[in-house]
């Protein structure tokens, strides 16, 4: 029988459609029923236009259906995908001026920090809704795969109070193992791809370290330092994570404007900010940098998406699929061929040093079993205690929203 996958927030611009090529690039996945859904009418259509055009295109026997009744939608679904922003980028506007007013400058403010406790209150009782639905409606082995931030506080969230089978995905370990490839490149002067390159990383979304970076079995760990600092663009770029790996002995996964407001050190003093970021890219520090990309792309979204139309529909090929985790795991649930990648989840002892009912970013493997999560043991004792300080945020700001609790709201904010 065709899997059905359904994909709330489907009028997500990045994620819909890229996800949805990801798994009809897999020849056993190509029957698969997709069924999208979004409160914005508008959006949701336009998103389905694209897509069936690129099925059809690509004479593939997927279906896809649209609502904006997410049960309907979620009816008899083996996987659901969570793209949403909720509150939209109206409410995100006030997650960065808000905290602005009163010297809270963010780059990003979606994941922790203010704005990203604040993106959390909105989110968790619509992310139990979702659950709940999904309970009512969807397959019995329902999987929940949550792409949306705050990634750590929504699958913390769903895991505890929803009862759903959830798993957090982020892209930024492969972004971080691309840039030390790309320094490992710089340093033995001769190509050096992902293949060459093995790592173990483990930590928290958006704070998770490179605890071990092996090129042809050597251990290059120690060389990382050495090999950021001389490298032509990411010393420019890469400021605040550069000086973390310089402090703490590791690498970590996330952007420079990300961490520079993950940790207290980097954005605390207005005028002291421009010497930890860099203006040719939002990603690099820029306040407020992601909710103007946001707001520009969703502008042009509405006012190009026919333009879209007239162009030669991409072909889905198994070789062009994105990293994007989540192809990867319905494939191999779907297969048994396997896949490791790294996953938010439940803690429950695999960093033996941070709490046990912590989500944590950790390698893993996915098979038609499902996931298996190995031992990672101790992190560094530095990332760790950077790690916790976030992780007790986190915990004050999920149980906040779960109940209500403005003292635990009062609480994370004061913490973070």
């Amino acid at each position: 029988m065709p899997i059905k996958v359904a994909v709330i927030g489907a009028g997500s611009i990045g994620f819909t459609l890229r996800l949805m090529r990801d798994i009809l690039s897999v020849p056993e996945l190509a029957d698969t029923e997709f069924a999208f859904h979004d409160i914005n009418r508008r959006n949701l259509d336009m998103i389905a236009r694209l897509a069936r055009r690129d099925i059809k295109a690509n004479r593939l026997p997927a279906k896809l259906t649209t609502s904006t009744n997410r049960r309907r939608a979620l009816e008899g679904s083996d996987y659901v995908l969570n793209t949403t922003r909720i509150g939209g980028l109206e409410a995100f506007q006030r997650d960065i001026d808000i905290p602005l007013k009163y010297g809270i400058d963010q780059c990003v403010g979606d994941t922790l920090c203010a704005g990203g406790i604040m993106y959390g209150q909105r989110n968790i009782p619509q992310v139990l809704a979702f659950c709940d639905d999904m309970a009512a409606v969807a397959a019995d082995d329902v999987l929940f795969l949550n792409y949306a931030h705050p990634m750590a506080m929504n699958t913390w969230a769903a895991i505890e109070y929803g009862g759903i089978d959830t798993i957090g995905l982020c892209h930024g370990v492969q972004g971080g193992h691309a840039q030390i490839c790309q320094v490992i490149e710089q340093l033995v002067k001769r190509p050096v791809t992902k293949k060459d390159v093995d790592i173990i990383c483990a930590g928290i979304n958006h704070q998770t370290w490179y605890v071990q970076v092996l090129y042809l079995g050597q251990d290059w760990t120690g060389r990382l330092l050495e090999g950021f600092e001389q490298h032509p663009v990411f010393s420019r770029t890469e400021k605040v994570r550069i000086d973390m790996l310089r402090r703490f002995g590791y690498y970590t996964t996330e952007s420079n404007g990300h961490v520079s407001e993950y940790v207290p050190w980097y954005r605390k003093r207005t005028r002291q900010i421009r010497r930890w970021i860099d203006l040719s890219r939002w990603i690099h520090g820029e306040t407020g940098g992601y909710l103007r990309v946001c707001t520009e792309g969703r502008n042009w979204f509405e006012t190009d998406s026919p333009n879209w139309m007239k162009q030669e529909p991409p072909q889905f090929t198994y070789e062009s699929r994105s990293e994007e985790h989540g192809s990867w795991i319905i494939e191999a649930r779907e297969t048994g061929r396997v896949y490791r990648g790294h996953f938010n989840v439940v803690n429950d002892g695999c960093i033996t040093n941070l709490p046990r009912d912590a989500v944590v970013e950790v390698p893993g493997y996915v098979d038609r079993n499902g996931l298996s999560i190995p031992r990672v043991g101790d992190l560094p004792l530095a990332c760790a205690a950077i790690c916790s300080t976030s992780v007790h945020v986190q915990h004050l700001a999920v149980e906040a929203a779960v109940h209500g609790d403005v003292d635990l709201l009062r609480q994370a904010m004061m913490l973070d």
